[in-house]
């Protein structure tokens, strides 16, 4: 029976193709409703300007900087944890580094602000102590660099540990009777083992921090901290100026799209793999067994005290008063709505995309040509649009609809934000969910051809098994970040329609702090959650 058989294969093709074909004009159709909304002759001419060039700039030196700071953090504490792995609370700490990535940015930035703030603890711990205080603002470069590297340090190092612990037990072996020294060890050892893994992750915390909004916005503090995403927000939001918007935003799409076609094929390093504890065969010295620990204290008190802090703020605010607000109500259910929403679909696009995907990875379904590698990167770009089309770009893009097209602005929010929400989701969900589907068909195609398993039997009794840690993993992980996203809403928020992000955006404005501790305790919370407990429902079985 030959397997060489795209007809065997159509209902595997056909959906995720269509959906590839439909995110692509999408993605299209944005680049047609920026460029069409062009009515300026000297719209390319006057393009560059001196203030445009400054916030390009800014935009790559604080990325630069912030990646540069996360790579040497998080690959100093993925190190430290390597050789360190018998310590008390080792898994929590760990577990604590796999969820920074979904902690909505701006319970990050309310819970480095309450630390490090111009009222914040550690001040007001030096005006008791020392009868002294810092003048420097958490506000403009510092504030930015440090929540970006609490977030991308903690992904840096979750990721890197993986690779660490992948590295032959043998080699360290070799080493030892070779009598390598500490350094010697790292370079021609632990290095080349993560050297891709670094290129890989170094490139998605760039694009991450490049395309960084909340953060920006919130810790920028002054017009020349912008960068280019919260200078389109500024252009339409606040000045109304859609000439100077669509500048930003060519610029901003030419330059994500040359970073992404240079970073690593799309690539995105996330996993829910467990890490191992096997022993390294090397006995540290007492001074590198110091340096170790301190670099394991020093994260963790980096990442568990904003936590802390908003633990602590949180509780003592008025939940009566917040929960009996209208706003906030609406706000909640919003968020729940479009994160139930997005997740489901998220769920649903990757599983169709990642069964297309893998027949063109897989020899004995389609014969390999340099056709079927050009079908194949296309795929895959198409569930990768987001890191070349940011949220704001697209928001624009829904914008400019909105402006043509007479609609209730709750129609294009929502639609703008759910849209938003799934293309920032689906990354992710691909990284996760691809690798698990082409084992599968490599193991069980020629099983399941024989016992004639096909459709919803050849997905009850072959795939699911397989998978379904992973689904619901990435449900988890979607809804989380779509829960805390603060992007899209920022163009469309209003008494209208409202998200729990924006709700506590407009609180922290306000300068309502305690209903923002409280808002966010509940946001910090419900993300937890669902992100530790939901991929429990399902006991995880090791691989088939």
């Amino acid at each position: 029976m030959p397997l060489n058989s795209i007809y065997r294969f159509r209902l595997s093709l056909i959906p995720g193709g269509l959906l590839s074909i439909l995110l692509l004009f999408l993605a299209f159709s944005i680049f047609f409703i920026l460029f069409s909304s062009i009515d300026n002759k000297d719209f390319f001419s006057s393009i560059i300007t001196s203030r445009i060039l400054d916030l390009v700039k800014f935009t790559v030196y604080q990325a630069f900087l912030s990646t540069l700071f996360s790579i040497l953090l998080g690959t100093a504490l993925a190190w430290a944890l390597t050789h360190q792995n018998s310590f008390k609370g080792r898994s929590y700490l760990i577990a604590l580094l796999s969820s920074s990535l979904i902690l909505p940015t701006l319970i990050v930035v309310f819970g480095i602000v309450t630390i490090l703030g111009q009222n914040g603890w550690l001040n007001r711990a030096l005006l008791y102590l020392f009868d002294y205080s810092f003048e420097n603002s958490i506000y403009g470069l510092s504030g930015i660099l440090i929540a970006h590297v609490y977030l991308n340090a903690s992904f840096v190092a979750r990721s890197l540990l993986h690779v660490f612990e992948s590295i032959p037990k043998e080699r360290y072996k070799l080493a030892k009777s070779l009598n390598f020294s500490t350094i010697q060890r790292f370079i021609y050892i632990e290095f080349p083992a993560i050297r891709l893994s670094l290129r890989s992750i170094s490139s998605t915390v760039f694009l991450l921090c490049f395309t960084s909004f909340a953060i920006v916005l919130t810790l920028g503090g002054s017009p020349s901290y912008n960068t280019l995403e919260v200078a389109i927000y500024e252009a339409i939001k606040i000045d109304f100026d859609i000439p100077l918007a669509l500048k930003l935003a060519f610029i901003q799409l030419s330059i994500t799209i040359v970073l992404v076609f240079l970073s690593a094929n799309f690539k995105v390093g996330i996993s829910d793999i467990k890490t191992s504890t096997q022993k390294i065969p090397w006995l540290e010295t007492k001074k590198l067994k110091t340096l170790q620990i301190s670099i394991i204290l020093f994260s963790s008190i980096l990442f568990i005290l904003p936590l802390v802090s908003i633990l602590i703020d949180g509780l003592s605010a008025n939940f009566i008063r917040i929960f009996s607000d209208i706003v906030f109500i609406e706000s909640f259910i919003t968020s729940l709505v479009i994160a139930s929403t997005s997740s489901v679909l998220t769920v649903l696009f990757a599983l169709l995309i990642s069964d297309t995907r893998r027949n063109f990875n897989i020899n004995h379904r389609i014969n390999k040509t340099k056709f079927r590698s050009f079908l194949n990167m296309i795929i895959a770009f198409s569930g990768n649009i987001y890191l070349a089309i940011p949220s704001l770009i697209l928001g624009l893009g829904f914008f400019l609809l909105s402006l043509k097209f007479e609609a209730p602005l709750s129609f294009w929010a929502f639609g703008s934000v759910l849209c938003a929400n799934i293309l920032m989701s689906l990354p992710f969900a691909l990284s996760i969910l691809y690798p698990p589907m082409v084992n599968v068909a490599q193991r069980y195609d020629k099983l399941s051809f024989s016992l004639n398993l096909k459709g919803s039997k050849r997905w009850l009794y072959c795939e699911w098994p397989y998978i379904k840690s992973s689904v619901l993993y990435v449900f988890a992980l979607s809804f989380c970040l779509s829960l805390g996203d603060l992007g899209v809403i920022t163009l469309f928020g209003s008494d209208e329609i409202s998200t729990l992000p924006w709700y506590l955006y407009n609180l922290m404005g306000s300068y309502q702090t305690k209903d923002a501790a409280g808002v966010a305790l509940i946001l910090l919370i419900l993300t937890l959650s669902v992100f530790i407990f939901l991929p429990k429902i399902f006991t995880r079985k090791k691989d088939v």
